[in-house]
């Protein structure tokens, strides 16, 4: 029997098929929206206890508020947990998100400092305010003349102290928002819209610290307060509803 032949019927090799990362492999996206929605949460219910006064920089008032919380150290030690977790977010985020060695990779190095950095500044800062600052304004409470003066003076310098904290904590997490949301754009490994979101908050955060640094807690820093609280829950929603809907994410597999 005369064999058939099969070359000119056999098929090239196929090239190798597309990398897709498995369902699995977005474990640590939502494990970042996860701290980062949880973060924004714990922190806003903190803030709903904080003592305010009609004006922050009318000192007097202020601290009187403050004075009479009796969960002032507990607040400030849930909103630490809050940036904590927040901070957390970013840096599981910048893992998930790695590259080859780049202009990318190197981004996301300086964003994971930036990150790291805020963070420390954040503990100093609610050292400073949730614990040292609230000694001194009880002492100013219960003080008499001729202490009372020199009391306040001690708490206020305390609360000097306060603003450059925030206004330097602010610039760092600012900048390492706008680096973070750098990194998830240029990925392109999942929605870059959450990436944009960051980068308009860490400017938000960037104009905070100018107006912290230069004014205290003044009227004009409402409006980019407001802005980054917004736009913070925005991309942490919308990370974490994008990570725990998808299935497959093209790109690399590690």
């Amino acid at each position: 029997m005369k064999r058939t032949s099969t070359k000119g019927s056999q098929r090239p090799p196929a090239g190798p098929a597309p990398a897709v990362r498995p369902a699995e492999s977005l474990a640590p996206l939502r494990l970042a929206g996860t701290l980062a929605l949880t973060g924004f949460v714990v922190s806003l219910a903190a803030g709903l206890f904080h003592a305010e006064s009609a004006d922050a920089n009318d000192h007097p008032a202020a601290f009187a508020a403050y004075a009479r919380s009796s969960v002032w150290t507990a607040v400030h030690l849930g909103q630490f947990a809050g940036m904590a977790l927040l901070i957390a977010a970013l840096l599981v985020l910048l893992v998930a998100l790695r590259t080859p060695e780049g202009q990318p990779a190197w981004t996301a190095r300086f964003a994971a400092v930036a990150a790291a950095a805020a963070l420390a500044l954040y503990a100093a800062l609610q050292a400073v305010d949730g614990v040292a600052l609230k000694h001194a304004v009880d002492a100013w409470a219960a003080a008499t003349e001729p202490a009372k003066d020199s009391r306040f003076a001690v708490a206020e310098g305390i609360r000097w102290l306060e603003w450059g904290l925030r206004s330097y904590q602010s610039f760092l997490l600012g900048t390492a928002l706008l680096l973070t949301g750098a990194v998830v754009v240029r990925a392109g490994r999942i929605s870059r819209a959450p990436g944009y979101l960051m980068a308009l908050a860490g400017v938000a955060y960037l104009v905070q610290g100018w107006i912290i640094g230069a004014e205290g807690f003044s009227a004009a820093n409402t409006i980019p307060t407001l802005a980054g609280i917004v736009l913070t829950l925005g991309w942490s929603l919308w990370l974490v509803v994008g990570a725990w809907r998808g299935k497959t994410v093209p790109g690399p597999v590690p």
